[in-house]
């Protein structure tokens, strides 16, 4: 998978230091968090997210690797799923914004795949709001075309 971003905090008022150091940290989990997810280091992903997780992603019942989730582990697994379901070859995803407002950040960019059960492709924008807190990461809101996610999935 490979992966480009530009970064843009947006500070609210209060004390800047205080604001640009919790920034700075949600930054830093975040870049964490990419690049455990463009290893395939699920070790790291499990340290990286909360005990319990905020977790939301669309349920689609004919996509294998979307469901449920509120554990670190099982959000963690969710990469493996993943890559279980899809050819990683041919995973892309870009990241085109990040934006950093104390704990929250969102990135916004593109995503595409291939199914391996159908090698019917992918691809689409999405919308990722992470939540950092004490270094963990503690929301985890996806919003993707699952439409076209849903489709690939079925023959």
């Amino acid at each position: 998978m490979s992966l480009k971003s530009t970064a843009t905090t947006v500070t609210t008022p209060g004390s800047a230091t205080d604001a640009g150091s919790v920034a700075d940290a949600t930054r830093a989990g975040v870049q964490e968090f990419l690049a455990a997810r463009l290893a395939g280091d699920t070790g790291r992903l499990i340290e990286l997210f909360a005990d319990e997780v905020d977790w939301l992603l669309a349920e689609n019942p004919v996509v294998p690797w979307i469901r449920p989730r509120s554990t670190g582990a099982e959000c963690a697994a969710q990469f493996t799923e993943l890559m279980e379901h899809t050819v990683p070859e041919d995973a892309r995803a870009s990241v085109d914004t990040f934006l950093v407002d104390g704990t929250d950040a969102v990135l916004m960019g593109h995503v595409s795949g291939t199914v391996r059960a159908t090698g019917k492709s992918f691809e689409g924008p999405f919308a990722l709001h992470l939540t950092v807190e004490d270094g963990r990461i503690t929301r985890h809101h996806l919003y993707e075309d699952s439409l076209s996610i849903a489709e690939a999935c079925t023959a």
